[in-house]
């Protein structure tokens, strides 16, 4: 009652404080809420969630196509330069429909076995070996034949005229449907030297001729992202495969799921004797 007496006095009158409501009441009043109660107000503090790297999505190169006249330089690397000369057309097609029925009535063909993880199993294709010296190929051994149809020396010494290489050996081919192939390999056999030139002749029905680049050492063996390209062989046409191509590149001949009629390969190259004189 004292504290209200004097605030009533005269002279006091007018500087007597309000009297001040309870915080709790102030704030309902004013329609907020304390702070300790505020659950629904947003954190203001930056919460850390780890997200994943997305990965690089890495896709399949589509293949390249080569079939116009050309020199095509396809890669470099420490062992060279890759390199293919297509000529198509280099035997005119009134000259080859003959060369192509005397070389297949002619050419004494066969067809080899092979062996792997003893399992024996016949080419997809027939052979024959031309040169004095032998050959030997995924375990297989072709022995000597000097004696060279002449047709086939003519055609030599054309394709040499035209390269400036020379040549001692031949293996043929004989596609005879669509169902005939060879599986992807090099032509890089100790016998054939460093760097080996090797001159393609076709004849007869076109087939594609498919080279892809062998994968580099991080790639563990993996083929699935490599540079591919495709080359349809026709009738008469000239590929000369050169450089770090059989060091560095890959090529087949693979089925076909449509119809195809016979067709000849001529795949001239040159042939040095083993150091040792045993061919394995």
């Amino acid at each position: 009652m004292a504290e209200e007496t004097a605030c009533t006095s005269s002279w006091h009158r007018g500087r007597c404080p309000a009297p001040k409501a309870p915080v709790a009441s102030s704030l309902a009043l004013a329609g907020v809420r304390p702070a300790w109660r505020q659950k629904d107000q947003p954190h203001t503090q930056k919460q850390f969630i780890f997200e994943k790297p997305s990965e690089v999505e890495r896709r399949v190169p589509e293949a390249g196509v080569i079939d116009k006249p050309g020199v095509y330089e396809l890669s470099k690397g420490p062992t060279g330069t890759s390199r293919i000369h297509l000529i198509p057309g280099f035997i005119d097609s009134e000259q080859a429909d003959w060369m192509f029925e005397q070389l297949l009535q002619d050419i004494p063909w066969g067809q080899r076995t092979h062996i792997r993880q003893e399992v024996s199993f016949e080419e997809p294709r027939l052979t024959s070996w031309y040169g004095e010296l032998p050959y030997t190929y995924s375990r297989i051994t072709m022995q000597p034949n000097p004696n060279w149809h002449p047709v086939l020396s003519m055609l030599k010494e054309r394709i040499e005229e035209f390269t400036g290489h020379t040549f001692n050996s031949l293996l043929c081919n004989l596609y005879r449907n669509e169902k005939d192939s060879v599986d992807w390999h090099s032509d890089n056999e100790p016998s054939l030297g460093k760097n080996p030139v090797i001159a393609s002749l076709s004849f007869g029905a076109t087939r594609t001729f498919e080279m892809r680049k062998k994968p580099s050492p991080e790639e563990d063996g993996d083929y699935t992202y490599v540079e591919r390209i495709r080359i349809p062989l026709d009738h008469g046409s000239l590929l000369v495969m050169e450089g770090a191509t059989q060091e560095d590149w890959q090529h087949r001949v693979p089925k076909e799921y449509h119809s195809r009629d016979e067709r000849i390969n001529l795949t001239f190259r040159i042939i040095y004797p083993e150091p040792d004189g045993v061919w394995k």
